[in-house]
């Protein structure tokens, strides 16, 4: 299968590390035009080098704005107040039990996962639906359907990402707009691996076994009994935002490696 996204614009937010960086560089590879984004101007500039790398031939932009916030959202679609693809893949995530958490945790939790998303489908929709053409896609989770007991503040925001998406699909029914939802699994992005850099000095193992056994332990469910990689999931963030995918929408798209455990 070929994916073609010339003449295409691409917004994907937090792009300047993992899965939102691969998406990038999945996305101009595939000919489309890429905004990338993060909060500072070095990590975005640093992102913009690596996707310009990965896809020499392909336009790339970059904009710094904290989007969990309505004047960061704002700001980008002052700069850029079109696009036909959107990836709201920005997402922050942070343990901590439900009775100690504040009030504080729960609101930037939401707005940060969620708001952004709602903010910017709002704002860049409407055209999309004038044009005849266009993909957004939220990245949400399998914490939204499988809720981690030590973080049920990230899983609320990942079950909202999917309603929404399954909800603005309805919205934009035959538009040719479509809306859908992906849900990674265990990935192996650099917050992980930060993560699990402790467990790799102490047992002198690979990045890898210690993944595998992370996922074992964390997530025993997993058939493919491992961590998934950025590329994995990007491939299923850029199918579900190409042509190709136009009958699929107000889908919740697994790339969990099979953790949830339903049909």
């Amino acid at each position: 299968m070929h994916i073609d996204l010339t003449s295409k614009t691409a917004l994907v937010t937090g792009s300047t590390l993992g899965i939102g960086l691969a998406t990038a560089k999945a996305l101009a590879g595939s000919g489309a035009a890429v905004i990338v984004n993060g909060r500072t101007q070095q990590a975005v500039d640093q992102a913009v080098a690596a996707v310009r790398a990965a896809a020499p031939s392909a336009t790339v932009q970059g904009f710094a704005a904290d989007l969990g916030t309505a004047e960061g959202c704002a700001a980008l679609v002052a700069a850029h107040p079109a696009v036909d693809v959107l990836v709201n893949n920005l997402g922050i995530y942070a343990p901590q039990d439900f009775f100690e958490a504040p009030d504080e945790v729960w609101q930037r939790h939401f707005d940060v996962n969620v708001m952004s998303g709602v903010r910017l489908a709002r704002a860049y929709m409407p055209g999309m639906v004038a044009r005849g053409w266009g993909r957004v896609v939220f990245v949400a989770s399998e914490s939204g359907f499988n809720i981690p007991p030590n973080m049920v503040h990230y899983g609320m925001s990942k079950t909202a990402q999917i309603a929404i998406a399954r909800g603005l699909a309805k919205r934009v029914a035959g538009s040719g707009v479509t809306v859908n939802s992906v849900l990674p699994g265990p990935t192996l992005s650099e917050g992980v691996a930060e993560v699990l850099a402790p467990a790799v000095r102490k047992t002198g193992q690979s990045i890898d076994e210690v993944g595998t056994a992370f996922v074992r332990r964390q997530r025993p469910s997993s058939i493919i009994g491992r961590l998934a990689t950025v590329d994995e999931v990007a491939a299923m963030i850029v199918y579900a935002c190409s042509p190709q995918a136009s009958a699929t929408t107000g889908a919740a798209l697994r790339v969990d490696g099979g953790v949830v455990d339903s049909l």
